[in-house]
């Protein structure tokens, strides 16, 4: 169990996937996204084990991001945001994203 002020220290953020380029360099298959969260935070780049998706359904779409981890160096990658999903029971990775239009940067409560 965890109290509310550890939950309130993990910035999770709403951001828009701008970018999808291809990472042939990882141990398993992965896209390298750069993810737009708004004036406050900007860009942030990221590695993401999310190949049920093509790039076309990527690009656009919002995302919820944990924007205040260290960053980490995944091969050539310098993954600064953690992207959030659930697996369905194929073992694929769903984004979480919210179900209306809210502004890029907003925070998850």
């Amino acid at each position: 169990m965890i109290d509310y002020d550890h939950f309130a220290a993990v910035d999770m953020r709403v951001g828009r996937i701008v970018a999808v380029e291809d990472f042939p360099e990882a141990r398993k298959p992965a896209w390298k996204l750069t993810i737009d969260f708004g004036p406050e935070i900007g860009e942030k780049r990221s590695s993401a084990q999310i190949t049920n998706y093509g790039r076309d359904e990527l690009i656009g779409r919002r995302i919820v991001g944990v924007v205040n981890f260290p960053p980490r160096q995944i091969g050539p990658v310098r993954s600064e945001v953690l992207v959030l999903g659930a697996s369905d029971e194929a073992g694929r990775v769903i984004l979480l994203a919210p179900d209306t239009d809210v502004p890029l940067g907003a925070r998850i409560h």
